[in-house]
């Protein structure tokens, strides 16, 4: 408690909404705000509609003052973090928050301190934050890029946030850069080489994905993302009830040409995830489907025609990354799903990431393309 303003556990349906709205309040005057779903946001914080929760818990919490609310925030632990090597950063006593937003620094440090103060109680001696709330949905405090809105799956945040947040003793643990793309311009000489080498290559095959297969090809992608990230700082393997859940969120913008999967000797090796930028769809919608806003969300998602696509994920199986053919298979895929994004859905612009700053041979691939560095992601870390 600081002032008249009060903290209070999220027990209730109601206060699930309550938290879910009280972004809309306060970046109502943010043109470069996104207002999501409020179903899908508030699908993140229920149980029983995100699979996270299968191998973790959360409590959430807002202020109040004078009786509205002002500031929320989350507190989780995820017990498959708890067994990652501490050199990459997760690791036993390791809790984190998120989803936090405040009207005033005082209630920010207020909100910050009873959410370390559930993670001590459950045994926590160390947080990492924001990240909101799996690793693998929106982590990181926004700190650069602030100027253009955040494309589907990535967070947006004030400026003032990074004050309040270093001033409360955290310090960054980990950079997470996105890099923007021109993809109606080609590729630099060098890379055009690479990739005609790997198209007359017998040895390889770069496929779309078959959606009437959805779940075999999901099954695919989830090994070699688990494979090939396995090293990575913050990795968590993703769990099968993760993988159904995104699979009915993220289902109706899957499209077959822009989702690719390399096979080498038959043996698939590599994939690439590309995404119609939804916020480009939903940014009008105002965060509600009705009246008419499920009718013009459907007639997008038939034929999307979208100005920007997302890469969220790519990998190559580890034991083919230190040679050639990673670079080859990336610059193929990357190349393939280009082709498709511009001549089918009038893309003209990607944005490829987010990627770990000391990540350099995927900062090397995104450089070597001639992208540049759009927006900055800082994960914060204090002990307990």
């Amino acid at each position: 408690m600081t002032n008249n303003v009060t903290i209070r556990e999220v027990r209730t349906a109601r206060d699930r909404k309550t938290f879910v709205d009280l972004p809309f309040r306060l970046y109502r005057d943010d043109p470069n705000w996104v207002p999501p779903l409020k179903s899908e946001a508030l699908g993140l914080i229920t149980p029983a509609k995100n699979g996270w929760f299968s191998h973790a818990k959360a409590q959430l919490f807002l202020a109040e003052e004078n009786g509205q609310v002002v500031g929320r925030i989350s507190a989780h632990i995820d017990t498959l973090a708890l067994t990652m090597p501490p050199a990459q950063g997760f690791g036993p006593g390791v809790g984190q928050w998120g989803l936090m937003e405040a009207e005033r620094e005082d209630i920010f440090t207020a909100l910050l301190a009873r959410a370390e103060g559930w993670l001590r109680d459950e045994g926590m001696s160390r947080a990492l934050g924001p990240i909101s709330m799996s690793i693998w949905e929106e982590p990181g405090l926004l700190v650069e890029g602030y100027d253009h809105p955040p494309t589907v799956m990535m967070g947006h945040a004030k400026p003032e946030y990074r004050g309040w947040i270093e001033a409360a003793g955290y310090a960054p643990v980990k950079t997470l850069l996105t890099y923007d793309l021109d993809i109606t311009k080609p590729f630099p000489p060098i890379v055009n080489r690479i990739i005609q080498s790997g198209e007359k290559n017998a040895r390889i095959r770069i496929r779309e994905v078959d959606k009437s297969k959805f779940d075999a090809e999901a099954a695919i992608i989830l090994g070699i993302l688990n494979d090939a990230w396995s090293d990575n700082w913050g990795f968590v393997p993703l769990t099968e009830p993760e993988i159904a859940d995104v699979g009915v969120k993220l289902k109706p913008i899957v499209f077959q040409d822009l989702i690719r999967i390399a096979e080498l000797d038959g043996k698939p090796v590599a994939f690439m995830i590309t995404l119609p930028d939804l916020n480009e769809a939903i940014a009008p919608l105002k965060g509600s489907l009705l009246p008419f806003g499920w009718a013009k969300l459907l007639l997008w998602l038939r034929k999307p025609k979208v100005r920007t696509v997302r890469v969220p994920l790519m990998g190559v199986v580890k034991e083919l990354q230190s040679s050639r053919m990673a670079s080859q298979l990336a610059f193929t895929l990357i190349e393939y799903i280009r082709r498709s994004a511009v001549e089918r859905y009038g893309a003209s612009r990607a944005e490829i990431g987010w990627i770990l700053d000391d990540n350099q041979g995927m900062r090397s691939i995104a450089e070597t393309i001639q992208s540049q560095v759009n927006k900055t992601y800082i994960i914060y870390e204090r002990h307990l």
